[in-house]
């Protein structure tokens, strides 16, 4: 790599994650692929929207990015450098995450100071009183008056919650933050407030957001970029705008297709993915999406499908790749 050239804030390259998961008190325990070879990359003051459904990777993905587990296989770098299993606590400086229900990630018998001042006190990072003063400027920040600061999480309503949380992630100062679903446990009249102080926040300290997300209205407001996962595998990749007009895969055709609409008049709509997800340990052969895609073709069955490549994102599809040649 040139000197010229900034890496990315975060890479994830080639990274795999495999769990080895009991099926009986005499049976030998079978692999499971929770991640199979995912590479991501997020530039700086970039919101990657990671969007699928259950199961299909999400979480374990901000585990790892967060250091509560390590890969398999495969490299986390942040700016190049890569992260060991021995720097975890370097890793908490740089990347912290607000986690989806305010209600239990708030420790109910600690103050508001306390819960948003504890990342200073573990990295022992200043005194009493420069705590003190950065819990402040962080209830500020976050849009919640000085007064809340001695009362406790019961005392507030889902939406500051979800503030004191925010306010927690960011007063160490990190260059990304993971949100896992932070607005699905409020309300909807909460929800837009969260998202917009989500972007202020971004646009005043230049911070990188991994949105995790079911809900597409959210990731198609918020995010810049957006990865589709299915499987433990990333299956399209591309601009935000790009991707909501056009999309190329069939699983991510069938994810915007089952947005409900406000029409009364229209009926829930059909994704045609049926009621049965694949398991996990024993993944389809050749394309994973095969057994619920509506335009399976034979190759589908038998060979993975070709990762393509584009000047703004990827695609991993058979039928993409023979409509590009023809």
């Amino acid at each position: 790599m040139s000197d010229d050239v900034t890496p990315p804030v975060l890479e994830l390259v080639s990274v795999t994650k495999t769990y080895q998961v009991k099926q009986g008190m005499f049976a030998k325990p079978k692999p499971l692929h929770a991640l199979n070879g995912v590479s991501l990359k997020l530039n700086r003051k970039d919101v990657l929207g990671l969007v699928g459904e259950s199961g299909c990777g999400k979480s374990t993905l901000a585990k790892i990015l967060l250091g509560l587990e390590m890969p398999s296989e495969g490299q986390v770098l942040v700016d190049g450098k890569e992260i060991t299993a021995g720097e975890r606590r370097v890793l908490a400086r740089r990347i912290q995450p607000v986690f989806q229900d305010p209600y239990s990630s708030l420790n109910p018998r600690k103050s508001i100071e306390d819960i948003i001042a504890l990342p200073l006190v573990v990295h022992g990072v200043g005194d009493s009183a420069s705590r003190a003063q950065s819990v402040t400027k962080m209830l500020d920040l976050v849009g919640l008056p000085a007064r809340v600061r001695r009362g406790y999480p019961n005392q507030l309503s889902g939406g500051q919650r979800q503030r004191v949380a925010i306010a927690r992630a960011l007063i160490m100062n990190p260059e990304i933050v993971i949100c896992d679903e932070p607005t699905s446990a409020l309300d909807v009249s909460v929800q837009s407030q969260i998202l917009n102080l989500l972007g202020d926040l971004r646009d005043e300290l230049g911070l990188t957001y991994l949105f995790i997300s079911h809900n597409l209205a959210v990731v198609e407001h918020l995010a810049t970029r957006v990865a589709v996962m299915y499987l433990g595998q990333v299956v399209e990749e591309a601009p935000s705008q790009a991707l909501f007009a056009n999309p190329r895969h069939p699983y991510t055709q069938a994810l915007l297709d089952s947005v409900l609409t406000p029409d009364p008049s229209l009926s829930v709509p059909e994704t045609y993915l049926g009621a049965a997800y694949p398991n996990p340990i024993s993944p389809p052969s050749g394309c994973r999406f095969h057994p619920r895609c509506a335009q399976l073709k034979d190759i589908c069955r038998s060979m993975p499908p070709p990762h393509i490549l584009g000047p703004d994102g990827h695609v991993d599809c058979h039928l993409y790749a023979a409509a590009t040649t023809q």
